[in-house]
C-alpha cells in the first residue's frame, strides 16, 4: 500500500520533475518500487497527456539524456 505522503510528493511534481527522477534515478529507487512505482507511472502518464507534444519534446530535451 502506498503511504500518503509518498502520494503526495509525486502528485507535487510537475512533468519535467517527473521526467528527470524517471530517467535519473538510481536503480531501485523506492519510488519505482511497488505500488508507489505504478502510481508515479500513471500520474506521469497523465501530466504528460495533458501537455502539447511540442511541450513534452521541450521539456525532453531540456531534461535531456545526461544527468547534469
Amino acid at each position: 500500500m502506498i503511504d500518503e505522503s509518498t502520494k503526495n510528493r509525486i502528485n507535487d511534481m510537475n512533468y519535467e520533475q517527473m521526467l528527470r527522477k524517471w530517467r535519473f534515478a538510481p536503480i531501485g529507487d523506492p519510488l519505482f518500487q511497488g505500488e508507489a512505482g505504478d502510481y508515479f507511472a500513471e500520474v506521469m502518464k497523465t501530466k504528460k497527456s495533458q501537455l502539447t507534444d511540442w511541450k513534452q519534446a521541450r521539456i525532453s530535451k531540456k531534461v535531456g539524456c545526461e544527468e547534469r
